[in-house]
């Protein structure tokens, strides 16, 4: 089940839009003026499926419909008096089939009531008042905030049980939204709804790094278990093996040799270690019937073993391909490690013995903003989703943006992804005008 086509009436009490999406290619790329609602429609797809009612009420718009492949439709619509009050608003979600009855679904108001003084400060410490009351202040980031909403929002769906079609239909659609601010974190303390104490901010490129390690360290135990359970059973399973008659030497050789070039790779990726060596490196000359056997056992063992590597392998090969073809220019090289994840070198010479390692976060703006977008498509979404892309070319050299397209087109085949994304540059659309929606503002 993919979503065709997307529309939205009454955007901010203005604009309609309508916006077929690239089922074949994969990639539909919106573009527009400022203030025709790119990003509000790419959050308010994001908000229905991932169940930020919160947020949803806060875009203007009276409804916005997703058509699907197989001829059923879902609308949200807003039935209010005043546009821009959030407050009056009643919601209702109604699911259309082929032949039968629209099934709705009203979602109730959420109402934060509180004798107290809210505020919200952001990211540059700036405190807007969201409503004047009495002392005492309780002082909140913004991501708190929309969190106690949805906190609220999921609250009344739980009193309301949500109907079947409604969670049956999110479950079946999944998106997941990279928005244009995207190179910090926001790590709430955990006394921060009770103290006007700031949450911490962490560097995206930095969790990710991390994250990445800890991907791989699990990818490493799993390997190691798997050896574990091969091997307690080798001696059992090679007296078992009936004769490789039909296996030649050289068929033989080739196996171990392909064998050999992928526990290679995998070292080169970072996911082995160079000390594993002697487990893989056999070159049979002459092999008798009983060696060919065992033989034959054990590349049948070592390829269950080293399989547990392939997809994150891939994902990894893919992303340092990516990003050394962009980092070139500047003399950095990325690598990988179990241990520290990212581990980024310069050298300003062919001399390894020259060579400096960074910390990410020592990379420029458009190198951190194209590191965290690659890393989030290929090990953060699950395939099949549909990824919303907010401005993909913020901080990017035009050259970046020049290759972007191809560079997605690889990552979407990889991962099984659609992608939707909104962006003001021509240089990321480069000639695929087809791939493309414009959205245009009212006639004059």
């Amino acid at each position: 089940m993919r979503i065709k086509e997307i529309s939205v009436s009454g955007l901010f009490g203005i604009f309609d839009h309508v916006i077929p999406l690239n089922i074949d290619e994969r990639i539909t790329i919106i573009h527009g003026p400022n203030g025709l609602g790119k990003t509000a429609i790419l959050r308010i797809l994001n908000n229905f499926f991932n169940t930020r009612y919160a947020e949803l009420r806060t875009i203007p718009f009276r409804k916005f419909r997703v058509k699907f492949d197989d001829h059923t439709s879902v609308e949200i619509i807003k039935d209010y008096e005043n546009v821009e009050d959030s407050e009056t608003q009643n919601i209702v979600f109604q699911f259309y089939k082929p032949d039968s009855t629209p099934a709705s679904f009203s979602l109730k108001r959420v109402n934060i009531r509180s004798d107290r003084n809210i505020f919200i400060s952001s990211a540059s410490e700036d405190v807007i008042p969201v409503r004047e009351q009495t002392y005492p202040v309780t002082t909140l980031s913004f991501e708190d905030y929309v969190e106690i909403l949805d906190n609220f929002s999921h609250s009344n769906l739980k009193s309301q049980e949500e109907p079947d079609w409604l969670e049956k239909l999110k479950s079946n659609i999944h998106i997941h939204l990279i928005e244009s601010q995207r190179l910090l974190n926001f790590v709430p303390n955990s006394s921060s709804r009770r103290s006007a104490e700031t949450p911490s901010m962490l560097s995206t490129v930095s969790a990710y790094s991390d994250e990445l390690a800890k991907l791989m360290q699990d990818k490493f135990k799993e390997y190691g278990t798997t050896s574990q359970s091969l091997d307690r059973t080798f001696p059992r399973r090679v007296l078992k093996q009936q004769s490789s008659a039909d296996l030649t030497d050289e068929q033989l050789r080739d196996q171990l040799n392909e064998l050999e070039a992928t526990r290679s790779h995998l070292i080169e990726v970072g996911l082995l270690d160079k000390d594993e060596d002697a487990e893989f490196q056999i070159q049979p000359q002459d092999i008798d019937e009983s060696t060919k056997n065992a033989l034959s056992v054990y590349v049948q063992d070592v390829e269950k073993k080293l399989s547990v590597f392939a997809e994150i392998a891939t994902k990894i090969d893919l992303l340092r391909k990516i990003i050394n073809n962009k980092f070139a220019y500047s003399y950095k090289e990325i690598h990988f490690s179990k241990e520290k994840g990212f581990v980024v070198t310069t050298s300003y010479d062919s001399s390894l013995s020259n060579s400096k390692t960074l910390l990410p976060t020592d990379l420029s703006s458009g190198e951190q903003h194209e590191l965290v977008l690659l890393y989030e498509l290929l090990f953060k979404v699950q395939p099949n989703s549909l990824v919303l892309i907010d401005e993909p070319e913020l901080s990017l050299h035009v050259g970046w943006q020049v290759q972007f397209l191809k560079d997605l087109q690889d990552i979407t085949q990889l991962a099984d992804l659609n992608i939707l994304m909104a962006t003001h540059s021509p240089d990321i659309i480069q000639d695929r005008w087809d791939l493309t929606v414009e959205l245009k503002g009212l006639q004059k």
